[in-house]
């Protein structure tokens, strides 16, 4: 059995916030804001795998309501849903990534950005692929107001 999700996020870069993408700390004069670490990439490929196996979204497994997520880190959150789907008998196939945004740039992280991600999803790096794109300065993003995260997700059974 194979089933594909799609996952999809977004917030906004602030100024005396770490800015946390992929699991990645990458050194910038913003920080994206959010319940959690706010790491928009994580959050993707989360919603995403919980879209795969039909369980609704990441804001049902992770209410930003829920005082026990406030600055939580997103790769223990994506580490929680992962443990749920491989107890279920899936493993990844594959991860296709998309991050948009027209500041900082993203190629220097990109590589690292993989190896988190696959190394957390009990993959190899040449399952997952990251990469970034800008807006040409057109909308929120191309007014470096905030960044968002696109994941395409394959599991096997």
């Amino acid at each position: 059995m194979i089933r594909i999700g799609q996952g999809y996020d977004v917030h906004q870069l602030v100024e005396e916030r770490k800015l946390i993408i992929g699991g990645i700390e990458i050194p910038y004069e913003k920080g994206l804001i959010g319940h959690s670490d706010a790491d928009v990439l994580l959050h993707a490929v989360t919603d995403a795998i919980i879209g795969a196996i039909a369980r609704r979204d990441i804001g049902h497994f992770f209410p930003d309501t829920d005082i026990a997520f406030k600055d939580a880190d997103s790769a223990e959150l994506l580490l929680k849903v992962w443990q749920e789907v491989k107890a279920e008998g899936y493993q990844l196939s594959n991860l296709d990534c998309t991050i948009i945004a027209e500041k900082p740039k993203m190629a220097p992280y990109v590589e690292a950005m993989k190896e988190r991600i696959a190394l957390l999803l009990d993959a190899s790096p040449s399952q997952v692929n990251v990469k970034a794109t800008t807006t040409e300065k057109l909308g929120f993003t191309g007014r470096e107001e905030g960044i968002a995260s696109l994941a395409v997700v394959l599991l096997e059974k």
